[in-house]
C-alpha cells in the first residue's frame, strides 16, 4: 500500500509538473519590477510600486510585518513625511488610455494631468487633488507640503492670492506656463488649509527649518517678480527681493532655513554677458542684500545661474559660481555669410569631438567662489582658469578645498583613456593655493575633515596620503596588494576601494582583494580588521546614516559578505572595540544594499537567487526574524522556470575556470538539449542574479529560453594581453566541449549569443570553430583596425585607448602590433565562418561604430553566407524603446528555435522586410503562413 501511495504521489507530481506553462512572449508583460522603494522614517511602514510589463505602476503601502495597508492603481514616486504621519504620492492615467488618446490625435492640452495622493497612516484617509504639476515635501521636518498645479491660465478669482491682499485691477490675466510660472499651493497637511501663490518658477523648503521660499515671475496685479519666504513658525511671510524684471535661479536655503541664497538676472536687453548679481537673505531682514555685482567684481567675470548656491553647514561662507564670459557672435551675418566649418588641430588638449559633447558645459562652466559671511562678506575666488575644479569637505566647513586641473595630460587621454590630474590645496578664508600632486591619475580626494589629500594612483597602484599642514605625502600601501589581483588588461590595475575615515580623520580603512584593512595616515601602519582572505570571504563597509562622514567606531559597521567559492553572500557585524566579526544572515543568495529608516533600526533589504525574485525584506540591525514585504511575481508558480549551477573546467592554457549552467525545470540527464552560450568577460559572481522575463535589450533571457527547453551555458574567461580573440576560444570552447562530454548536451544543436564584447568575441570564435550552429552577435567589431580609428559618440572619445590599455587588450597601436591587430579581427577570415548570423546594429551606437556591423554583414553577404542584420533606427548601442526591445526578443528566438529546435523559418528570414514595408510588414509568420511560400 505504501508503494502504491507513493506511486500515486509520483504521478501527482509530475502530472503538477507537467501542467506547468512554457513562457512565451507575451508572458513577459506580466512581470512586475519593484520601484522606489521606501521605509518610513520611523521604521513602521515600507512603500513601493510595482510596475507591470514596463506599463502602469501600482502603489502599495505596508507595514513591517508586510501586512497591506493601502494600495492604489497608477500611482508611483511615493514619499513619507518625517514624522511617518502621511504618504503622498503621484497618480498617473493608464498608458493604455494615453496611448488611445494619441491615437485619436488628443491635443497636448487636452491630456489627462497628474493628481495628487496623500495618504493619512493615522486616520487611513485617503485625499486626491488633481491637475498637479509637481510637488516638493521638507526633507527633515513635517507639517507642510507644497504643489505646482498644471494650469493653462489664471483664471480671474478662482483662487486666492495670499502674496498680494490688494484688489486685483480689472485687466487681461497673464497666461501661466513654463515662462510665467504655475500656481503654488502651500497646504498645512494636517489640517488641508492651504493657500494659494500665482506665477510660481521655483521654490524650495529649507532641510531642517520651517522655511519656504519661492520665486515669481510677475504678480497678478503688476509686471513685478520678486522673491518671498515664509516662515512657518512665526508664521510671517517675507518678499525679499522684487524687480520690474527678473529671472531668478539656483534660490538655496541653508540647512536652518535662516539663510538664502539667490541669483538674479534683472537685465531686459539681449546682451549674452548677463549682468547677473547674487543676492543673500538672513532671518530678520526685511529684503535680501546684494553682495556680488559686475562693480563689486571688476572682471568679466559674473555670478552664475548654472552653479549651484551652498551654504557651508556652520552657515558661515556662501559657495557660488563666477561664470565665464561666453564667446560672442556677430548676429549682423546672415545664413549665407556664416562659414559652418570644424577645424581640428592636432595638437589641441580635447579632440574636437569631445568639445562637441563637452559643449554645453564649456559655455556655462563657472569658477567656484566663497563669501564668507561671518567676515564682513568678504569674497575669495576658489577655483580659477588654472584649476577648473574643486573639491570642498566638511559639508564646506573646512578651511582648505582641492583644485584640480587636467587640461595638461588630456591630449594623451585619447589612447591612454585615464585622466591624469594636476592638484593644490586652497585655503578657502585667503585664496592662496599650493600644489601638492603633478599628473596622478587615479582618485583623489580630501579627508572628511580636510586635513589630508587621499587617494589611490594608478601608476603607482597604491594608495597614499598628503598632510596638508605638514606638506607630508606617506605611500600606505607601497608592497602591499590593494589592487585588483587577476587585471588581465593593458592597463594600471583598478583598486578594490575604501570603506571611509574613522572621526576626525583619525584612520582611513582600505580595501584588499577580500578585507578591510585600517591605516594610520601619517605613518602607513595597517591592521587587517576581517579574516576573509583565508575562507575567500570579501567584506566591505555599508554606511547607514547619509549624515555622518565618516565611520563611528563607537557603534557596530553593518559589512557586506560574499564568497567567492560558492557565490553565497550575506551580512555581517564588525565590532570595533572587542575587534570581533559576527555573521549576521548568509546562503545561497544575492543580497542587496540594505537601507535603513532615518529614525528606527528597522533595515530594508533584497534576497534573490535564480528562482527567487528580489522581494523586499525588513528586519532589525542584527538581521533576526527578517520578515519578506513584498511578493511580486506569485505568477511565476505557474510556469516551468529551470535550475542554475556551477561548472568548472580547465581551458587549453591550463587555468582553472568556472560557469553557469542553466537548465530546465524538468531537467533529465538521459536526454540531450539544445544550449545557448552567453558570455561577455566574467559573470560566474552572478550565479545567484534573478533574471526575470523581459524583452531584453541585447542579451538572451536566461528563465524564458530555460522555460523553453534550453540549457544555457554563461563561461568566464581570462586573458592574455594581445590575444583576446584566442583568449575567448581556449577558455569558451573547452568549456563547450566538457558539458557535451557529460551527455545531455546536443552536440548538433549549439548556439552562442553575445553583445558588443562579447558580440566581437562570437565574430571571431565563429571563424576558428563550426561547433555553433547558430549565432548571434550585437554590435560586434570584425576589424580592430578600423575600429582603432573611430569615435565612440556618445563621449566623442577616440577608440584607441580602448585597444591599447582597456577591454579589446591589444596593448599597443596596429604600428607596433600591426599582427595582433590582423590576427584578432575577424574581417580576414571571413571564408572560414560556416555558422548562420543573426547581426544587430544600431544606427545611433555610440560606444561601437554602427559600420563595423555593416562590415561584418557585407562581407558575409559578399561570401553567400547565411546572414541577417537588424538595425534599429535611432537607437543607440542596444534597443532601448520597449517596441524594439520586443522585436529583438522574439526575432532571435526564432532565429534560434528555427536552427536549433527545428522550427519553421519565419518570413522575414525567407524574404527580409522590404524597405516599402518597414513598419508595416514585420514578417514574423512562419513560411507558408498568410500566403507565404
Amino acid at each position: 500500500m505504501r508503494l502504491f501511495i507513493c506511486s500515486v504521489f509520483t504521478l501527482f507530481t509530475l502530472s503538477l509538473t507537467a501542467q506547468k506553462k512554457v513562457l512565451d512572449h507575451a508572458d513577459l508583460e506580466r512581470w512586475n519590477t519593484i520601484e522606489n522603494p521606501l521605509l518610513s522614517p520611523n521604521g513602521a511602514y515600507v512603500m513601493y510600486s510595482l510596475e507591470q510589463g514596463e506599463k502602469d505602476q501600482f502603489l502599495h503601502l505596508k507595514d513591517a510585518q508586510g501586512q497591506e495597508v493601502f494600495h492604489y492603481d497608477r500611482a508611483s514616486k511615493g514619499s513619507f513625511t518625517y514624522d511617518s504621519n502621511f504618504a503622498v504620492f503621484a497618480i498617473t492615467a493608464w498608458k493604455d488610455s494615453v496611448l488611445a488618446m494619441k491615437r485619436r490625435k488628443v491635443k497636448k492640452k487636452d491630456m489627462p494631468k497628474d493628481s495628487l495622493g496623500i495618504y493619512n497612516l493615522n486616520t487611513r484617509q485617503l485625499e486626491k487633488i488633481g491637475n498637479i504639476k509637481n510637488y516638493k515635501i521638507p526633507e527633515k521636518w513635517s507639517g507642510y507640503l507644497a504643489y505646482q498645479l498644471e494650469e493653462l491660465e489664471a483664471k480671474k478669482d478662482t483662487l486666492k492670492d495670499s502674496a498680494e491682499t490688494k484688489k486685483p485691477k480689472k485687466k487681461k490675466e497673464k497666461k501661466v506656463g513654463k515662462k510665467n510660472g504655475y500656481h503654488l499651493l502651500v497646504r498645512d497637511i494636517q489640517t488641508g488649509q492651504q493657500d494659494t501663490f500665482k506665477f510660481v518658477t521655483d521654490y524650495t523648503f529649507a532641510k531642517r527649518g520651517k522655511f519656504l521660499a519661492w520665486a515669481t515671475s510677475g504678480e497678478n496685479d503688476s509686471a513685478n517678480a520678486a522673491i518671498y519666504v515664509l516662515n512657518f513658525d512665526k508664521p510671517t511671510l517675507t518678499k525679499v527681493h522684487e524687480a520690474k524684471k527678473a529671472t531668478y535661479a539656483q534660490l538655496s536655503f541653508s540647512e536652518t532655513g535662516r539663510h538664502l541664497g539667490f541669483v538674479v538676472d534683472a537685465d531686459t536687453t539681449k546682451v549674452q554677458l548677463r549682468p547677473r548679481e547674487l543676492y543673500h537673505w538672513e532671518e530678520g531682514m526685511n529684503t535680501a542684500e546684494k553682495l556680488v555685482d559686475a562693480q563689486s567684481l571688476k572682471n568679466d567675470l559674473r555670478p552664475s545661474a548654472n552653479e549651484e548656491v551652498r551654504f557651508s553647514k556652520d552657515e558661515t561662507k556662501l559657495y557660488f559660481g563666477l561664470a565665464k564670459p561666453p564667446v560672442t557672435k556677430d548676429t549682423l551675418l546672415t545664413e549665407e555669410e556664416i562659414v559652418n566649418v570644424e577645424v581640428w588641430t592636432y595638437d589641441e588638449p580635447r579632440l574636437y569631438t569631445v568639445q562637441e559633447m563637452s559643449l554645453k558645459n564649456d559655455t556655462i562652466q563657472a569658477y567656484t567662489a566663497v563669501i564668507h559671511l561671518n567676515k564682513k562678506n568678504t569674497l575669495t575666488q576658489l577655483a580659477n582658469a588654472t584649476y577648473p575644479e574643486i573639491s570642498l569637505t566638511d559639508k564646506g566647513n573646512a578651511a582648505m578645498a582641492l583644485l584640480i586641473n587636467s587640461t595638461p595630460y588630456e591630449l594623451e587621454r585619447q589612447w591612454t583613456g585615464e585622466r591624469a590630474r594636476d592638484y593644490a590645496v586652497v585655503n578657502v578664508a585667503t585664496g592662496s593655493t599650493k600644489k601638492v600632486l603633478t599628473k596622478v591619475a587615479g582618485r583623489v580626494t580630501l579627508s572628511p575633515k580636510g586635513n589630508y589629500v587621499y587617494g589611490y594612483n594608478n601608476a603607482d597602484s597604491l594608495w597614499f596620503t598628503y598632510h596638508i599642514d605638514k606638506e607630508k605625502y606617506t605611500p600606505l600601501t607601497k608592497g602591499k596588494v590593494f589592487y585588483d589581483e587577476l587585471n588581465d588588461s593593458p592597463t594600471y590595475p583598478s583598486p578594490y576601494g575604501f570603506a571611509g575615515w574613522t572621526e576626525k580623520d583619525g584612520a582611513l580603512l582600505l580595501y584588499d582583494r577580500y578585507d578591510i584593512w585600517e591605516f594610520n595616515p601619517d605613518t602607513g601602519a595597517a591592521v587587517r580588521l576581517t579574516m576573509g582572505r583565508e575562507t575567500k570571504n570579501v567584506y566591505r563597509y555599508v554606511p547607514l546614516d547619509e549624515e555622518k562622514d565618516f565611520i563611528d567606531t563607537s557603534e557596530k559597521a553593518l559589512l557586506s559578505m560574499f564568497n567567492e567559492n560558492n557565490k553565497g553572500s550575506g551580512y555581517a557585524a564588525y565590532d570595533f572595540k572587542a575587534k570581533t566579526l559576527q555573521p549576521l544572515l548568509n546562503g545561497p543568495y544575492r543580497y542587496s544594499w540594505p537601507s535603513k529608516a532615518t529614525l528606527a533600526n528597522t533595515m530594508l533589504f533584497t534576497r534573490e537567487s535564480f528562482t527567487e525574485f528580489p522581494d523586499l525584506w525588513v528586519t532589525d540591525l542584527n538581521f533576526k526574524t527578517p520578515k519578506k514585504v513584498s511578493h511580486a511575481n506569485p505568477q511565476q508558480e505557474e510556469y516551468n522556470w529551470g535550475s542554475i549551477e556551477l561548472v568548472t573546467w580547465t581551458s587549453l592554457d591550463g587555468i582553472e575556470l568556472t560557469g553557469m549552467l542553466v537548465k530546465p525545470a524538468d531537467f533529465d540527464p538521459s536526454k540531450k538539449y539544445p544550449m545557448l552560450v552567453n558570455f561577455y568577460e566574467k559573470s560566474a559572481d552572478g550565479l545567484y542574479r534573478h533574471r526575470a522575463p523581459s524583452a531584453g535589450r541585447s542579451t538572451i533571457n536566461y528563465s524564458f529560453y530555460a522555460s523553453r527547453g534550453y540549457l544555457i551555458f554563461n563561461p568566464d574567461v581570462q586573458y592574455r594581453i594581445g590575444y583576446p580573440g584566442e583568449s575567448a576560444y581556449n577558455c569558451v570552447i573547452p568549456g563547450v566541449t566538457s558539458l557535451i562530454e557529460k551527455g545531455f548536451v546536443d552536440k548538433g544543436n549549439i548556439g552562442v549569443q553575445g553583445h558588443s564584447w562579447g558580440g566581437y568575441q562570437i565574430a571571431y570564435l565563429v571563424t576558428k570553430t563550426d561547433i555553433f550552429k547558430a549565432a548571434e552577435a550585437g554590435a560586434p567589431v570584425p576589424n580592430m583596425i578600423s575600429a582603432y580609428g573611430g569615435i565612440r559618440w556618445w563621449t566623442g572619445l577616440s577608440r584607441q585607448f580602448q585597444y591599447e590599455h582597456t577591454q579589446s587588450r591589444i596593448g599597443g597601436t596596429p604600428w607596433e602590433y600591426p599582427t595582433r591587430y590582423l590576427e584578432n579581427s575577424p574581417i580576414f577570415n571571413m571564408d572560414k565562418i560556416n555558422t548562420p548570423l543573426l547581426i544587430m546594429h544600431n544606427d545611433a551606437d555610440g560606444h561601437v561604430p554602427w559600420y563595423q556591423g555593416i562590415e561584418f554583414f557585407v562581407s558575409l553577404r559578399r561570401l553567400g553566407k547565411p546572414s541577417w542584420f537588424l538595425n534599429y533606427n535611432e537607437e543607440p548601442h542596444w534597443p532601448l524603446k520597449l517596441q524594439n526591445r520586443k522585436d529583438f526578443t522574439l526575432r532571435m528566438a526564432q532565429f534560434f528555435d528555427h536552427y536549433l529546435k527545428g522550427a519553421p523559418k519565419p518570413q522575414w528570414m525567407e524574404r527580409g522586410v522590404p524597405a516599402m514595408e518597414k513598419g508595416i510588414n514585420q514578417g514574423y509568420e512562419f513560411v507558408g503562413e498568410d500566403g507565404g511560400k
